[in-house]
């Protein structure tokens, strides 16, 4: 009885390894709004769920035609959905090797939360802050940015000195990003960035609540200019922080504009050319 021959495998053309010929290389390619789950360092509960948002990029040289996109999806997958500072940088450096890059970029973005308490009848709630992980490494050498949106209570200095009754106050967004030397967790920054405001925010407020949250706003007026001046200075006086970026954003409640402000600064950089 004659045995049937085994077929052999088709050859598939590998498209995007062929020949480019345009002499133009490509910053970034890659894959962008990528949903996951994923696990996260929780001060108070060790770990939280959240879903991330993933954009994972590679720089293309210029005699290739295009980069495989597949091999994102599959190095996110593959991965543990615990992801922590360290985790993401071996992410990070999975992705440049398998993809055979010098420059790699991965930047993840979730919701986070913290159970904070009211601060007089102490009744608790969630707070959701959004948070980024940004990570880049460069001929093996990576660098690591964290970044948080921080919403706050600013009430106006100007108002308050000018007016016989009250003072307009808002909502505002303090996004800080900052590259630490060592661990630091997400909620110590947004402590940090609360504290500089007029008033921190809250997700559930009883009236005693309201009313202290008011009247702090009232005694502790802020101009955009002074809370980015003060959250800066913070962050230059806290030895962990390496370089960092600070913006503020008030939705004025008076105008139909917002008022911005924005300090960043490379600490590492200024030491070594100071040397």
């Amino acid at each position: 009885m004659k045995l049937k021959e085994k077929a052999q495998p088709i050859p598939i053309a590998d498209v995007q390894s062929s020949l480019d010929t345009r002499h133009l290389p490509i910053d970034q390619v890659g894959i962008k709004d990528i949903r996951h789950p994923v696990r996260v360092k929780d001060k108070s509960q060790g770990e939280q769920h959240t879903v991330a948002t993933f954009n994972m990029y590679v720089e293309l040289p210029h005699n290739f035609k295009g980069t495989h996109m597949s091999r994102f999806v599959e190095i996110l997958n593959q991965h543990d959905m615990e992801i922590s500072v360290e985790s993401f940088k071996d992410m990070l450096r999975e992705m440049s090797e398998r993809l055979d890059a010098s420059v790699g970029h991965i930047e993840m973005s979730f919701p986070y939360f913290v159970n904070k308490a009211a601060p007089i009848s102490g009744v608790r709630s969630l707070m959701d802050y959004q948070v980024s992980f940004i990570g880049e490494i460069r001929n093996g050498q990576d660098c690591m940015t964290i970044k948080v949106v921080v919403p706050v209570t600013s009430l106006c200095p100007c108002s308050k000195e000018i007016s016989d009754r009250g003072a307009h106050n808002q909502r505002s967004h303090v996004t800080v990003a900052v590259r630490t030397n060592t661990f630091i967790w997400v909620e110590d920054l947004i402590e940090l960035v609360e504290k500089q405001a007029s008033c921190e925010l809250y997700g559930l407020l009883k009236r005693p609540d309201e009313k202290y949250v008011t009247e702090r706003a009232y005694d502790n007026p802020k101009f955009v200019e002074d809370v980015v001046r003060d959250v800066a200075a913070k962050f230059n006086a806290d030895p962990r922080i390496d370089a960092y970026r600070v913006e503020s954003e008030n939705f004025e409640s008076i105008h139909n504009h917002s008022a911005y402000a924005m300090i960043q600064r490379d600490k590492r950089a200024d030491a070594e050319a100071a040397r």
